[in-house]
Order: C-alpha cells, then structure tokens, then sequence
C-alpha cells in the first residue's frame, strides 16, 4: 500500500457539493482506502496569466488516501470521476467543474508524460498546501520540505469555509 495525497478543486457549479461527491467517489475507488480528509477552502482563481478576481472563485480541498493502485491507474481513476463532473480540458488552468491532482504519494519521484509527483507546483500553491495541513499537519512534500513550514512560507491566501471534512478521519492508519 501506498500513501498519497490528492487535491480537488472546482470553480463552477455547486462546488461545494462537487468536492463532497468526487471525495466519496475516490473512497469507492477499488483498492483505495480513505485516511484522512481536509476541510474546504476558497481562493481567487488562477490562470496561466496569474490570479484572476473576476473569474468564479476556486473552492478547494485535499484527501489523503491508501492506494494499491500504481500511480497511472489513480490517475486515471481520478481522471473518470472528472468525467462524470462534466470535466472538460480545453483551456490550461481555465474554469473547471472539478480539478483532481495526484500531490504526492509516498516519497515516490516520477516524471512521465501524463504524471509527475510529487505535484511540480504544490510547494507554490497555498489552496493545496492549506487543506493538506488541514487534513494532516505533520505533513512533508517529498524532496522540498514540511508542508506547515512551506505554508508559512508562502502566506495563507485561502478562506477557510464552514462545512465540515470532506469525508470522516479514519483510525485505521493515520494521516501523520
């Protein structure tokens, strides 16, 4: 079994709805087991030119998983949930129903032409960094640092919003 760390996110439609439901349809996921969860956060949206305030904001979280799946085969499960999201890949980085990334598993470095982890940007992004110090705070991103310090780092720039985690902490195997 392998750890890893998916973030969502999605700036159109109920996207508070749409996190829920694609959390739970990764749970259902054959041979992925759910640890641990993030509650939800808002930021500005970020396009390929930069954060963009008048596009519908973005509403984020992160799920930590158990997977016996290699990293392909998540990723592609990741990829038909999209789908069933409404999921369309027109525009790098536009609007989006719902936004699945494989951030890290283990501490797994792979470069291929579909995945590379852990994520490239994670260590930039606080609306990923955010949620998974949420889901778990000892958290560490291979081969740049501590989540928590990196966070730090970059500065909070999310809203936390009032709704509860995405799906119910597991005892079985903790997040930290």
């Amino acid at each position: 079994m392998s750890r890893a760390v998916i973030a969502l996110g999605a700036n159109l439609g109920d996207r508070g709805s749409t996190l829920r439901a694609a959390a739970r349809a990764i749970a259902a996921v054959p041979g992925v087991r759910p640890v641990a969860s993030s509650r939800e956060v808002e930021s500005v949206a970020l396009t390929v030119e930069g954060l963009d305030p008048s596009k519908p904001r973005y509403r984020n979280a992160v799920v930590v998983v158990d997977t016996d799946l290699a990293p392909q085969a998540l990723l592609d499960a990741l990829h038909r949930i999209e789908d069933e999201h409404g999921r369309t890949r027109e525009v790098r980085w536009g609007d989006r129903t719902l936004d699945l990334d494989v951030v890290a598993i283990d501490d797994l470095r792979l470069d291929t032409a579909t995945l590379t982890v852990p994520h490239p940007r994670a260590g930039e992004r606080a609306f990923v960094l955010a949620p998974w110090v949420d889901a778990d705070p000892e958290a560490v991103l291979p081969g740049v640092g501590r989540v928590a310090d990196l966070l730090e780092a970059i500065g909070d720039d999310t809203e936390r919003v009032d709704e509860p985690r995405l799906f119910e902490q597991h005892e079985r195997g903790s997040a930290a």
